[in-house]
């Protein structure tokens, strides 16, 4: 099978791109190394993958590249990811995340892909969750609170009519916040990586607010399993990807102390303005459609992580 990994220098892209070879793909990546490293992708080069330095805005690149590689599916996660900057730019936070998702899907349809799997988000279109009924299902209204999360609802939009105008079998999951080894700080699960960072350093972490707010971490082996089950199935459509539970910073930072055997003595900040208070997902319809579930815990995967970084 031809794999093409948009994004797959970054840290879910890469190990999904280490599991594609794994299974025997051709796998080749397309990432303008923005956020995503060479270094993830050193395992993956020498086993045989390709590397094509590039953006997914630039539609003439997009466009030969899939006419010279021909793939048969592609995995869509390069993206602009940063929520500060979604508000501070939010023109380039639409043409990363859609008009680039725009080139992927006109390539695909005239290359005849077989398959379209794209990383959107969870709490991100969902937006607040205090006040409503967690976890959230795929049919809870999409309130996002940033240009991030209404950039990602916008691609899905654009999968979706792909699907009716042209036959191009897509799917889209919402993932909620993914960590685990070589986590990127930036975005909401980077908490994880940042928390443990400077534990093992022997600093103390900050907490913004009360620490109180909830999150659904999801373990970055299990997303992977996700975007494989959604590639092998004939499902179309948005499908949430977390464990439907919620945990604290508060909580969270206790736990990963535990993994890095030290004090959890955080240092509190003032909480950031529009910062989402309560989510979490439910990922009851992907079990159904997909025939996928979490199978990492979150103590396991914390100790999987903070391993990682030692």
């Amino acid at each position: 099978m031809r794999s093409l990994v948009t994004g797959g220098a970054g840290f879910i892209g890469s190990h999904l791109v280490d599991r594609l070879l794994a299974a025997g793909d051709e796998v080749v990546v397309l990432d303008d190394l923005s956020t995503g490293r060479r270094e993830n992708l050193e395992q993956a080069l020498a086993a045989g993958a390709e590397l094509v330095e590039g953006d997914i805005t630039d539609a003439a690149l997009v466009r030969d590249l899939f006419e010279r590689r021909q793939p048969e599916r592609v995995f869509h996660l390069a993206a602009q990811i940063d929520v500060r900057r979604s508000v501070a730019d939010p023109v380039f936070d639409l043409g990363v995340n859609v008009a680039g998702t725009l080139n992927l899907l006109l390539a695909a349809h005239e290359s005849g892909v077989a398959r379209f799997a794209f990383a959107s988000t969870g709490g991100a279109i969902y937006g607040e969750g205090a006040g409503r009924e967690l976890p959230l299902t795929e049919d809870a209204e999409c309130q996002p609170d940033a240009p991030y999360g209404q950039s990602k609802l916008a691609a899905e939009g654009y999968l979706r009519l792909w699907t009716r105008l042209h036959g191009l079998s897509t799917v889209a999951l919402r993932l909620g916040n993914v960590y685990g080894p070589r986590q990127d700080p930036l975005g909401e699960a980077g908490v994880v990586a940042i928390f443990a960072g400077a534990m093992l350093d022997g600093r103390r972490p900050r907490v913004f607010g009360d620490g109180e707010q909830t999150r659904d971490y999801v373990y970055v082996g299990d997303v992977v399993d996700a975007f494989l089950a959604a590639a092998g199935a004939d499902a179309t459509g948005a499908f949430n990807v977390g464990t439907g539970r919620e945990t604290s910073v508060l909580e969270l930072g206790r736990r990963i102390a535990a993994a890095c055997g030290a004090a959890f003595e955080p240092e509190l900040a003032p909480p950031r303005p529009g910062e989402v208070q309560r989510i979490a997902i439910d990922s009851s319809l992907a079990a159904e459609r997909l025939g996928w579930r979490p199978a990492t815990g979150l103590g396991e995967g914390l100790e999987l992580t903070v391993a990682s970084l030692r």
